[in-house]
């Protein structure tokens, strides 16, 4: 047989009268008695093949004993039909079946009966054969793309730091501990003290989109132990402002580059992602507390605003008009040891929250780059510093000021879709209830 074709447009482009040969998945086989109709799944679409029983009965009998979500390969001649889908169909004369699928489907591809979601995980390669399913996954590509477009433009360079960590960039209970040759290891939580160091040698504005995990027993559609990361950071700053200037054009440029390239998978699953106007809006944490507290929400300063918070700001700067803002300046006793502190006010930092739909998306700031004050805010934290020798040797010599982010793409592309669960926008997700597959 010759090479497969593996999508629709291949397929429309063959010659009329042409032998072609289709490698796919059996979708459905359709017995009218005298011809039966078998569609074949490609990567894009689905391409309908009619066998007539007089022309070849047994291939005929072969066809139509095809269960569905089998692999197989037809090789048949293009035929023009108004009435065919997309035009034209294939007459079968050769069939090869590479991989039959059991019987019953654990779930169906494009029937409508619904099925519970831990079947859909439980059974997630046949689950990703939706179109709807697997449109997420091509939109969450084009995000990924977007974001590393607008990064390079901006002269960011990709880097790729350690999973495995001697120590956690916030500490706690957060994290998963491992035997690394009998010392203690730990999965990374964040690359934020290994990009931190990286501001020290001249590579002054980096990234990574990359794993991390933090063992947080959380049951929530927006939680998840594993989780992929996007982090940056970018020395030279005069203040936060510079920050938050490169990470709202980042995600705006994102989104429009997500808009331009996926019409197709956005339009399968119904959905039109806004680009934000920039500048986006600056909420600093005392405004956010009056907004709260005009709306019934208690939170007393000083305290972290928590998920019931978050969606009331998040309704508020709607009804403004605006779906995605920063909420800036927390108090210094929630924010980890390597946040500034502001000289006026040390009673709050230089940091922010993007906030989007309702839901933070990034969490990041302006640096603490003077060693003694790193060593002073690590032990305020009831950390000690000998455990961080490792982070605090890059400040030793020479560190220029510097800011960052990390913001979850998982998060990020379950809010752009409008997605009930963040476990829809993670290809295998895993929690504190799920470890396979």
């Amino acid at each position: 047989m010759a090479p497969p074709l593996r999508s629709v447009q291949e397929f429309l482009h063959a010659p009329a009268a042409g032998t072609v040969v289709l490698g796919g998945w059996v979708e459905d086989v359709r017995n009218l008695g005298s011809i039966a109709f078998i569609l074949v799944r490609l990567r894009d679409g689905t391409v309908q093949v009619a066998a007539k029983k007089k022309a070849d009965e047994s291939l005929f009998q072969e066809l139509t004993k095809l269960t569905r979500e089998s692999v197989v390969e037809i090789a048949g001649k293009v035929v023009e039909n108004k009435e065919a889908r997309h035009g034209r169909e294939v007459q079968p004369a050769q069939l090869s079946i590479l991989s039959p699928a059991d019987t019953p489907l654990p779930l169906g591809v494009v029937d409508k009966v619904g099925v519970e979601f831990d079947t859909r995980l439980d059974n997630r390669t046949v689950d990703l054969r939706k179109p709807a399913t697997r449109a997420i996954f091509e939109v969450r590509s084009l995000l990924e793309a977007g974001l590393r477009h607008e990064l390079a433009r901006l002269g960011f360079i990709e880097v790729h730091t350690p999973k495995l960590a001697g120590a956690g960039a916030e500490g706690g209970a957060s994290l998963f501990q491992t035997d690394y040759f009998g010392r203690k290891a730990f999965l990374s939580q964040s690359p934020q003290l290994y990009k931190q160091m990286l501001m020290a040698t001249g590579l002054d504005r980096v990234y990574e989109i990359a794993p991390a995990f933090r063992a947080e027993p959380s049951d929530t559609v927006r939680h998840v132990t594993e989780f992929t990361s996007f982090d940056a950071e970018m020395a030279w700053i005069e203040g936060q402002e510079d920050v938050l200037k490169v990470l709202e054009a980042v995600v705006a440029g994102s989104l429009a580059y997500v808009k331009e390239k996926g019409s197709a998978p956005l339009g399968v699953l119904g959905v039109d992602p806004r680009v934000p106007a920039l500048p986006l809006p600056r909420l600093r944490y005392p405004e956010a507390l009056e907004i709260l507290q005009a709306q019934g929400k208690r939170v007393r300063d000083g305290q972290d605003i928590d998920t019931e918070g978050e969606k009331i700001l998040g309704r508020a700067m709607a009804d403004k008009g605006h779906e995605m803002f920063f909420l800036t300046e927390y108090p210094t006793a929630i924010k980890p040891f390597y946040v500034m502190a502001q000289a006026e006010e040390p009673e709050y930092t230089w940091s922010f929250d993007l906030e989007y739909k309702g839901d933070e998306m990034a969490s990041g700031g302006q640096r603490e780059h003077r060693i003694d004050a790193l060593r002073d805010s690590l032990k305020r934290k009831g950390l000690d510093p000998a455990g961080f020798e490792f982070y605090l040797s890059a400040f030793r010599y020479g560190m220029p000021p510097h800011g960052g982010w990390g913001l979850g793409i998982d998060r990020l592309t379950q809010k752009m879709l409008d997605l009930p669960n963040i476990r829809e926008a993670i290809l295998f997700p895993h929690d504190r209830n799920r470890l396979v597959p």
